[in-house]
């Protein structure tokens, strides 16, 4: 039995709503009792609407399709269109997305996501510092118990990781080189970032 993925379950629905919306227009057209401004009027309401629901599933499979399994312990990432990595990873039992920062030294954590995280920002430290692209910001040292990667049905789990909480402005955390460190490998080919335990 051949097996669907996410990629054609979304071009699926995408095209039934397109498919939706054309029938909905003929129909409509074919009534007479409508007025050619009513049926313009429709018929762009339909185009909106599958332009916008495109749109949403468009940035659904691009979301989704980030990170994949090659096998067991390998993990790729796909870069995104300004060829940068991203990696959704468990901190502390929450979802953070984090931009891969080889130029990184830590596992950086922005202010919203650690407290997300459960970090109890009024008992950090800012003593350290960090270089940015926004220039020196402080930053705190945090041990966190726990950050899983889980790509399809493999999870790489890490115990009592350290990290840096930033007290700068971060609009995204960056795993650094203290986390990547973690895996055996790493390397970049073409548009794939491949992580190897």
């Amino acid at each position: 039995m051949m097996e669907i993925d996410r990629d054609q379950i979304a071009l699926l629905v995408y095209l039934s709503i397109w498919g939706i919306a054309l029938i909905g227009y003929f129909l409509i057209a074919r009534v007479q009792g409508l007025g050619q401004s009513l049926r313009q009027l429709i018929l762009w309401g339909l185009i909106i609407v599958g332009v916008a629901a495109g749109y949403g599933l468009w940035q659904d499979i691009a979301q989704q399709n980030r990170v994949s399994v090659v096998t067991d312990g390998t993990v790729a990432l796909r870069a995104d269109r300004n060829g940068h990595f991203h990696l959704t990873l468990g901190v502390n039992g929450v979802p953070v997305d984090f931009l891969i920062d080889t130029g990184a030294s830590d596992l950086v954590l922005s202010r919203q996501d650690a407290l997300r995280a459960g970090v109890d920002l009024d008992q950090l430290n800012f003593l350290g510092q960090a270089m940015t692209a926004n220039g020196m910001v402080r930053s705190a040292r945090v041990t966190l118990e726990e950050v899983v990667l889980s790509a399809g049905d493999m999870t790489i789990r890490d115990q009592n990781v350290t990290a840096s909480v930033t007290d700068g402005d971060l609009n995204i955390s960056l795993a650094g080189m203290t986390y990547l460190r973690r895996f055996a490998r790493i390397s970049i080919e073409g548009d794939r970032l491949i992580l190897e335990r």
